[in-house]
């Protein structure tokens, strides 16, 4: 199969990477800086591209990795002749911004992903969608030779599922940076916290999450409670966070 990636980031190079790794032909790697498109493109044995009229019109597939607000600009901007398959690789753009090309869909990994970290990208599940039924299955059936662990969801489905690994990853390790803060204020360092972090991450591995959590709001300890919040009065914003959560600890266990 031949393919053109379009962009030169995270989700761009390693399923450059994998797709390449699982036999199919890179042809050309496209991004308006060019010296980011050629470092790809060296690695993937690609034709660098930074003009948008050069890009092939006979590939099989076409893959928009890049940032969700440059996906409809960027498509707008390709030619409606081509003939393979476009997807993009956003859980929260709609499926319809390809609408003007044949045969389009979406390849979505909800996770977080850095193309200076090696990925395992068989152990990550793919949501897969297409305009239509053939297309879908095509997706599913590339996808699955990467990773067994690929899926067909729906629109809906896949913006829950990246809202939810919004929660999941993203809100949680801002978390993690507040108690990095309030540790590093107090002369103390983060390392203490990694070993209960690994904990609960392993036990929501084979358990419901509300079914293992702990701490004051879970025993409603109202006392430690209040001492918690008179100890970070000076950062409302903490404050604020600290309330709204335990509040949905609460909630989540009545």
């Amino acid at each position: 199969m031949d393919i053109v990636l379009l962009g030169s980031g995270n989700v761009a190079t390693h399923l450059g990477k994998g797709l390449k790794g699982a036999g199919h032909h890179i042809v050309q790697v496209y991004s308006r800086n060019k010296a980011y498109a050629s470092a790809l493109a060296s690695l993937l044995k690609a034709d660098t591209i930074d003009n948008i009229t050069a890009i092939r019109q006979d590939a099989d597939l076409y893959i928009l990795a890049v940032t969700d607000e440059a996906i409809p600009p960027l498509a707008e901007e390709l030619s409606p002749a081509i003939t393979g398959i476009v997807v993009h690789c956003s859980g929260a753009t709609p499926l319809a911004v390809l609408h003007h090309f044949s045969r389009y869909g979406v390849i979505y990994p909800p996770q977080s992903i850095s193309k200076t970290v090696e990925a395992d990208l068989s152990k990550i599940p793919f949501g897969i969608e297409g305009n239509d039924t053939s297309t879908s299955q095509y997706l599913l059936e590339l996808m699955q030779k990467i990773s067994s662990l690929s899926f067909l969801c729906s629109s809906q489905q896949r913006l829950a599922l990246h809202i939810a690994a919004v929660f999941a990853n993203n809100f949680s390790n801002a978390l993690f940076q507040i108690s990095h803060d309030i540790l590093k204020q107090h002369e103390l360092p983060f390392d203490l916290l990694k070993p209960i972090i690994a904990e609960t991450a392993q036990k929501i591995q084979n358990n419901q999450p509300k079914d293992v959590q702990t701490g004051p709001a879970k025993r409603g300890d109202q006392q430690t409670i209040r001492k918690h919040l008179d100890f970070i009065s000076e950062n409302s914003n903490w404050v604020k966070i600290y309330q709204q959560l335990t509040e949905e600890i609460t909630i989540q266990n009545r």
